[in-house]
């Protein structure tokens, strides 16, 4: 089969490789009909976490079953299925709890698994033309419709982009009428901020500096914030001032709930060209009302092999606990546990009422799979979300 191979630091390429192949009695096999490239795909793509060469890229699949193990029950060949990027078994005590991400039987030595990313299990990516998926009754999501239909689109952003933006909302305690600040208008933070007004926020925010990114945002319904445009805590709050506070409420120009969607590769805001991986905590620090709540969904890497001068290689970080401790301010973190949002979020799409659509930018066939990592890599050509259609 075809698949997108990590070769170095910004190389990828298309080769043959093996084709998958039941390994145990409760694999499936799926012919994969879209595959999206991830921001997190970067990462790797920038040679910043020990990926090595020949890794299968990709953990974003929607396609249909075409081999089915013998114990396998919950799906049959023939069906449309979504993979969530964490794989479980679904049965050991992490996962009775509801807490896929953490699973301690899929990566021996550790606890959750991904496919196609560097320390988080064998498993081959799906930027390919076929998929394994071990514990197919659990990592399995049933689909209606055919592929290529209407919802192509939007439910290959369930294996991934809108269910970590649907979990950045979770860590960061949404709730009706919340105001709310969204670093970073990439995927996940495009999403976040959909999932903030599905969950019935009041004011959504977004940061970013690329202006097809606050577009979108500006789509969904937030306010786009422009970080060129000067210190975007201070924007913020100056709109937050602007729109007349309820009575009371006058030092309270902030917002209740933050969001990182950045992560360790964070620009610098004094000089963009440069990264500052406490950029983002430290604004949403500043941002954040007492007894807030802040959600970390972009990724701080345990190792980082080209650290910026702010970073390190062991992934420590200098981070305001002072302010975080005294303005009461709950901080969550940790990958999506996928299984706990995949079907009210596919639900949520059949009903109308979720559009994740709307950040797909591009289409591509997996032998051009190359120049869209280039572009998306360095913000060029308008690239936001890039599907892969093999």
């Amino acid at each position: 089969m075809k698949a997108v191979v990590f070769e170095g630091t910004r190389a990828v390429s298309v080769q043959d490789v093996p084709d998958p192949r039941i390994e145990q009695s409760t694999d499936v096999i799926v012919r994969v009909t879209s595959s999206a490239i991830c921001g997190t795909d970067l990462h790797m793509y920038d040679g910043r976490t020990g990926a090595e060469s020949g890794l299968v890229l990709g953990h974003e699949a929607l396609g249909v079953v075409e081999q089915a193990g013998s114990a396998v029950q919950a799906v049959s060949v023939g069906d449309r299925v979504v993979i969530p990027t964490h794989l479980y078994c679904g049965t050991c005590l992490n996962c009775s709890r509801g807490l896929s991400a953490a699973c301690s039987r899929v990566r021996p030595g550790g606890f959750g698994a991904a496919y196609g990313y560097a320390g988080m299990g064998p498993y081959r990516g799906a930027q390919a033309e076929l998929l394994r998926v071990p514990f197919a009754d659990a990592n399995c999501v049933p689909l209606p419709g055919e592929p290529g239909d209407a919802n192509e689109n939007a439910f290959v952003m369930l294996a991934d982009a809108f269910v970590t933006g649907w979990h950045a909302t979770e860590l960061a305690g949404v709730r009706p009428g919340a105001s709310v600040a969204v670093f970073g208008a990439g995927t996940i933070g495009l999403l976040a901020a959909h999932s903030a007004f599905l969950r019935g926020a009041g004011e959504v925010f977004v940061v970013d500096r690329v202006p097809e990114r606050l577009t979108v945002a500006r789509a969904y319904g937030a306010v786009p914030i422009d970080f060129r445009d000067g210190d975007p805590v201070d924007q913020i709050r100056a709109h937050r001032r602007s729109g007349q506070l309820p009575p009371g409420e006058g030092g309270m120009d902030g917002v209740d709930c933050g969001i990182d969607a950045v992560g360790f590769q964070a620009a610098d805001r004094s000089d963009p060209s440069r990264e500052n991986p406490r950029q983002v905590i430290e604004d949403l620090a500043a941002l954040v009302h007492p007894t807030g709540r802040i959600g970390v969904a972009g990724v701080y890497a345990a190792k980082d092999h080209a650290p910026a001068p702010a970073g390190h290689e062991d992934g420590s970080l200098r981070v305001p606990w002072a302010t975080l401790f005294d303005k009461g301010i709950h901080v969550g973190f940790g990958r999506t546990h996928d299984r706990r949002y995949t079907a009210l979020l596919r639900d949520l799409i059949l009903a109308g009422r979720a559009e994740p659509q709307r950040v797909v930018s591009h289409h591509a066939k997996l032998d051009e799979a190359a120049d869209f990592y280039r572009d998306f890599d360095q913000r060029a050509n308008a690239v936001i979300k890039v599907v892969l259609r093999p």
